[in-house]
């Protein structure tokens, strides 16, 4: 069974949020909902999702703010902006920060929904092949792709594709060898993710995994 994609919706309008739930629920999508730009990032950071709706005029936290910094932080999910503003500045201000679309309000329903779904059918593409500085992981395939050709691809096993594949969803974020064993490992011991780290970078390069002492490890350059 497919898994549902999952959207996250942070609106301080509670009624405007609950109806956008109403609609992508009926969609077949799973949504949570956040009502201010700190219980957005919040979410978006600890939690996985496949499309973000934000909101532009948040309390806490402004909506093209909150677009800036999850990017700061790694978080390459698709993003569409609400706004009541909808001058060129305003829009260019959004697209700048990160986001990938932008709506003004009051805006179509059928409209948004298919936005939605360009944004969902962006997110599946990238989820497929992730950027590696001048390479890139084929996440189907279990291969890094290099930009000088086939020869030079590396295969990986199916341990080492899945811990590359975290790293590299989130690539500005440290992850505690817990949380990559709870990812990637089941139940073995905390010895098995530097066991695959090592074994990452002996086939990438030393640089390919960096370790930040005292926390864990995050993607490194490749």
């Amino acid at each position: 069974m497919a898994a549902v994609a999952r959207v996250l919706i942070v609106e301080d309008d509670r009624t405007l949020a609950g109806l956008l739930e109403q609609l992508l629920t009926a969609q077949g999508l799973a949504v949570e909902l956040a009502h201010d730009g700190q219980a957005g990032l919040h979410a978006a950071l600890t939690r996985r999702f496949d499309v973000l709706v934000i909101d532009r005029g948040l309390p806490g936290i402004e909506g093209v703010d909150l677009v800036a910094r999850l990017r700061s932080r790694g978080v390459a999910v698709p993003v569409l902006v609400l706004t009541a503003r909808g001058t060129l500045r305003d829009r260019v201000e959004g697209l700048d920060a990160g986001a990938e679309d932008y709506l003004v309000k009051p805006f179509e329903v059928p409209e948004l929904l298919a936005r939605v779904r360009a944004l969902l059918r962006r997110h599946a593409d990238r989820a497929d092949s992730l950027p590696l500085g001048r390479r890139r992981l084929d996440v189907a395939a279990r291969r890094v792709l290099d930009d000088d050709g086939p020869a030079d691809d590396v295969e990986l096993t199916a341990r080492e594709c899945a811990l590359l594949e975290v790293l590299a969803a989130r690539p500005g974020r440290v992850f505690t060898r817990d949380e990559l064993l709870d990812r990637v490992f089941d139940a073995e011991t905390p010895g098995a993710v530097d066991t695959y780290v090592s074994y990452l970078r002996r086939k990438l390069g030393r640089e390919a995994i960096s370790t930040v002492h005292g926390l864990g490890y995050r993607l490194g350059s490749t």
